[in-house]
């Protein structure tokens, strides 16, 4: 098993998320299975499980809390995190929910946790001093209670940047998506390189993007197995990453034992891709865009008389052109109604402007309409609320 030294601790290189665990009939995890899949792991050296407070509607914890209990408590590391970037009807106070987190798990301290998605909107919620979160949890390490703290995030890369000049300092490590389809889409580049130059030890999450990547057409299918005959295809997505060297861990939400051996297999040894292989790698990547070619230059933003961030708008619309996700749009839920994509008045001013001859009012019609069809943040949160409660 390929390793990494994070401080004074190795740590394998794979971890096991817990997103996407297998399922019986009705729809409840597979516990039988779990525990399989989990005795695997930890005999092969995978010992880093990660968790959260909503997967699985809220009883990832619980089952992992009790697959684990099997096992000494030093022989493994336990993720969790605080779920300040949800809408919590009933409030924010973490002290609430850290100590259900260790009754559920059935632990008395964490080994890592990340606060959980610090974006756009959820940054209001981290810094309000009415919750003191960071505050608190900074005190939970300081007791033992956390041995150590990070975040994660779907932010755009500004957003990263000002909650690093903030509280870069107390973050240990950073969990964000990435993999060579995001490396330029969501720009993940510009997200690894700011953590490098922070020195934050980067944390990857949908390293093959929820299975996108580990499943291609059959062109090219055939163009990587004529490099590697003897790779899957998710083994590729794995490589590319095993190149980055601020990259310490991957987690792979595996929902199956054959999913795991062959992860496992994949990071048994390492094998890094070559120029030509990551190149190749990259021009697959932008085949699967189906994209307007907007290069940001920001001529049509000085043109827009209603001062629309209109670059960032068509990078969240290629986006939902490859897959949609509401993921991609919830820094456009949160902003104020006469800066959304909505309010554009296709006037064509940009349009006149653009380098790049884009037809940016159809572009922003067809983004709004897509957003539309997305379940809203706030739903999503609605349900994890009432699912957690239950649980």
């Amino acid at each position: 098993m390929i390793t990494k030294q994070f401080q004074d601790k190795t740590l394998p290189l794979l971890g096991f998320g817990t997103m996407r665990l297998p399922l019986n009939a009705d729809g409840s995890i597979d516990e039988a299975q779990v525990n399989d899949m989990t005795r695997y792991a930890m005999e092969q050296g995978v010992n880093y499980f990660d968790t959260a407070y909503p997967y699985h509607d809220g009883d990832s914890e619980r089952v992992m809390g009790r697959v684990l209990s099997e096992y000494p408590r030093d022989s493994y590391y336990l993720a969790t995190k605080y779920p300040g970037h949800q809408l919590i009807s009933t409030g924010y106070n973490p002290a609430d929910i850290f100590e259900k987190q260790l009754k559920k798990c059935g632990v008395e301290y964490f080994d890592f946790y990340l606060l959980h998605n610090v974006y756009e909107k959820s940054m209001e919620t981290y810094l309000d001093p009415q919750w003191g979160i960071i505050d608190y949890f900074k005190e939970q390490k300081r007791l033992g209670r956390i041995r150590h703290l990070g975040f994660s995030t779907h932010a755009q890369t500004a957003c990263l940047k000002e909650f690093l000049n903030l509280y870069g300092q107390d973050m240990e490590f950073c969990q964000i998506q990435l993999n060579y389809l995001d490396w330029t889409l969501q720009d993940a580049k510009g997200k690894y390189e700011l953590l490098c130059e922070y020195n934050i030890p980067v944390w990857v999450m949908e390293p093959v993007r929820g299975g996108k990547l580990a499943k291609l057409d059959a062109t090219n299918e055939a163009r990587l197995k004529a490099l590697r005959p003897d790779e899957s295809v998710a083994a590729w997505g794995f490589r590319f990453l095993q190149n980055l060297p601020n990259v310490t861990m991957v987690l792979s939400g595996m929902s199956n034992m054959e999913q795991m051996q062959d992860n496992i297999r994949t990071f048994s040894e390492e094998k890094p891709i070559t120029e030509e292989e990551q190149a190749l790698l990259f021009d697959i990547a932008e085949g699967m865009k189906d994209s307007v070619p907007c290069t940001a230059c920001r001529y049509c933003v000085d043109g827009c008389p209603m001062g629309l961030d209109i670059p960032t708008f068509l990078a969240t619309y290629n986006e939902l052109r490859v897959a949609p996700s509401t993921n991609a749009v919830m820094h456009i839920e949160f902003m104020e109604e006469d800066k959304k994509p909505s309010a554009c008045i296709a006037c064509g001013k940009c349009t006149h402007i653009c380098p790049q001859n884009i037809d940016i009012p159809g572009a922003l019609r067809d983004l709004t309409d897509r957003i539309r069809k997305l379940p809203t943040w706030t739903d999503i949160c609605r349900q994890r609320e009432e699912a957690a409660k239950r649980n």
